[in-house]
């Protein structure tokens, strides 16, 4: 008989919350800082042809192997505990349809640049964008999922890969023309940091009540706005360029 699981991470209590709480709160107020004292939006340094292709197979290679690592990670959680029925994630219809609104909004501002820019940037940006908010989320529940035995080993086997998998995803955005980094962006960034400040107040609990799901649809509805703003500045502050 298949168990349900409510929710795959523990909540946190105590002083552990307010910790986090405080961490995430300074984290806001240097972007917000830093938000205040940009003068111009900043572009971003487009690496060559040999290592967008290798980003790009890096990429690959890390969603292959995250893919074997949740399978083995499954397996190894259903031989200890017993059948699993997970229950639906009830933000992923808000994930679905911010990253369509994103997808679209990315490819009518960057259409002006031609077919292949424009849906090359959509599709970057599409992919980077729930990453905004699964990376620093990630990181916050990384040692509260309930785990396999030895929890450690597991945990690393599955978030490993992961985080690689999203630092590649945002190594992706400079292979668009695009992407600059304005005003807007660090404070949609600095807000969605605040929110998860505020939500680990309330112990970072899992979306199945109201104010833990409103916290999670919030900070998620401004880490796709971030992704947005990178793609419709069009003042740049010229950088160095990448070394070669």
């Amino acid at each position: 008989m298949s168990q349900t699981i409510y929710g795959t991470w523990a909540a946190y209590y105590g002083s552990a919350a307010w910790i986090l709480a405080g961490v995430l709160l300074l984290i806001s107020g240097f972007l917000t800082f830093l938000g205040m004292h940009l003068r111009r939006p900043v572009s971003l340094a487009r690496p060559g042809r040999a290592v967008t292709i290798l980003l790009a197979v890096m990429w690959l290679l890390a969603l292959m192997t995250w893919g074997n690592s949740m399978g083995t990670y499954g397996q190894a959680l259903i031989q200890q505990v017993g059948p699993i029925t997970p229950v639906p994630s009830p933000i992923f219809p808000i994930t679905f349809v911010c990253d369509l609104v994103t997808f679209i909004l990315i490819l009518v501002f960057a259409w002006q640049r031609g077919f292949w820019v424009a849906a090359g940037s959509a599709v970057i940006g599409a992919i980077a964008a729930p990453l905004i908010f699964e990376f620093p989320f990630d990181l916050i529940v990384v040692w509260h999922v309930y785990s396999p035995e030895p929890a450690t080993q597991y945990s690393a086997l599955y978030f490993l890969p992961l985080l690689i998998l999203e630092l590649a995803s945002f190594g992706l955005l400079v292979a668009s023309p695009l992407p600059r980094i304005s005003r807007a962006t660090l404070f949609s960034l600095a807000g969605m940091f605040l929110v998860f400040s505020i939500w680990a107040m309330f112990g970072f609990h899992f979306p199945s009540s109201v104010l833990p799901f409103i916290f999670n649809a919030v900070s998620k509805v401004l880490a796709f706005v971030t992704t947005v703003t990178l793609f419709i500045s069009h003042k740049t502050l010229p950088v160095a360029a990448a070394a070669a």
